[in-house]
């Protein structure tokens, strides 16, 4: 797994198909390519100061790094944007929403003009 880091790759990933969840918004892009998966993180400073954002990231990408043995595609990128709510939630909490992401992510197909996946009632 490779991680994003040039604006212009996160600005390609927000394009494509997003599932929110309480914790976060999990976007995605097939890149078209069979190269390996790439991930980025980003927290917005409505969530909070540096450190709010910081803990917040390092919550996803531990998630990420704890969760994605195979589940991640080759040839995607993906972006995780972080909300308040990762703080709070448990950490089991956060894994099994992004499991859900995931598989939302790889069996939805997205409809023309379609940007957003509807997720179904947030508990």
């Amino acid at each position: 797994m490779e991680r994003l880091r040039q604006r212009a790759d996160f600005l390609a990933v927000r394009g494509g198909v997003k599932v929110p969840s309480a914790g976060f918004v999990l976007q995605a892009r097939d890149r078209s390519d069979k190269g390996p998966p790439r991930v980025g993180f980003t927290v917005s400073r409505k969530v909070g100061n540096a450190v709010i954002r910081n803990r917040v990231r390092r919550r996803l990408r531990e998630v990420v790094r704890l969760s994605s043995e195979g589940a991640l595609q080759a040839g995607h990128d993906y972006v995780l944007v972080g909300r308040r709510a990762a703080l709070s939630a448990a950490f089991s909490e956060l894994v099994a929403d992004y499991g859900r992401a995931i598989r939302r992510i790889h069996t939805v197909r997205r409809k023309p003009g379609s940007m957003q996946v509807n997720p179904g009632p947030v508990s």
